[in-house]
C-alpha cells in the first residue's frame, strides 16, 4: 500500500484510513494494525473514520497505532460523546464527528459548541459502507449551514467525490475531501488528486 500511494503522487495532502465493522456496516477495511504499519513509513495525516456502534473500544488501539484523527458517528454516540472526545484527545488525536445523510445537521451543533469540541465534521454524501456510490448533492445544504455557522471549522465530505463533483463540494465550504474510487480507479491518480486539491484551494481563496 505504501508503494502504491507513493506512485500516485501521494505527498501528505490527504491521508485516509476508514475503519468499518459489522455493527454498523458490513465490511471491514483498514484497522489499527494497518495504521501502525503505515505510520512507520509516513508522516501523512491518517484520518480514521469509524462506522461502528462502540467507538470507545477503538480509541486506545488507534491512538497507539499512530492515527491522526478519530472520527466517530454522532448516531452511535448520543449518550457518551463528551467522554469519547475527551479520550480521543487524551490519546493525541484530533476528534471528528460524522453524520449520515438522513441525520439532521443540527445534531452535531452541540459537539462543535461544547467547551471540549470536535475539531472536524464529516458530512457523508452517500450512505456509509460501500465505495462507488453516487454523490448526493442535496447534502451540500449541510455543508453550507456548517460553513456559515462555523467559519473556521474543518468540514469533510465523503462519498462520490471526483472531478465531476468536487467543485460543488468545495464551493459549498468543504475543505477536507475523501476520494476513493475516483482516485484509485483513475488512469492517472496523481492528476485527479491535483485537480481535487486545486478546486478546494481555489474555493477557499475566493471566500
Amino acid at each position: 500500500m505504501r508503494r502504491r500511494l507513493a506512485s500516485y503522487g501521494y505527498h501528505g495532502w490527504v491521508g485516509r484510513a476508514a475503519v468499518l465493522i459489522l455493527h454498523f456496516v458490513p465490511n471491514l477495511t483498514i484497522g489499527a494494525p494497518v495504521i501502525e504499519s503505515l505510520r512507520k513509513h509516513t508522516r501523512a495525516y491518517l484520518d480514521c473514520h469509524l462506522m461502528v456502534t462502540n467507538p470507545l473500544d477503538y480509541v486506545e488501539p488507534l491512538g497507539k497505532a499512530g492515527a491522526s484523527c478519530f472520527t466517530f458517528h454522532v448516531e452511535a454516540s448520543k449518550d457518551n460523546w463528551q467522554e469519547l472526545i475527551k479520550r480521543i484527545k487524551s490519546r493525541g488525536m484530533r476528534a471528528g464527528v460524522a453524520l449520515k445523510p438522513g441525520t439532521p445537521v443540527e445534531d452535531v451543533y452541540p459537539l462543535i459548541e461544547d467547551e471540549n469540541p470536535v475539531e472536524m465534521v464529516l458530512v457523508m454524501t452517500v450512505e456509509p459502507g460501500f465505495g462507488g456510490q453516487k454523490f448526493m448533492p442535496e447534502m451540500m445544504d449541510k455543508v453550507r449551514a456548517l460553513r456559515k455557522k462555523y467559519p473556521s471549522l474543518d468540514i469533510e465530505v465523503d462519498g462520490g467525490l471526483g472531478p465531476s463533483t468536487i467543485d460543488v463540494a468545495a464551493s459549498a465550504g468543504a475543505n477536507c475531501i475523501v476520494a476513493g474510487s475516483s482516485v484509485f480507479g483513475a488512469a492517472e491518480p496523481s492528476q485527479v488528486i491535483s485537480l481535487l486539491r486545486k478546486s478546494v484551494e481555489e474555493a477557499r481563496g475566493n471566500n
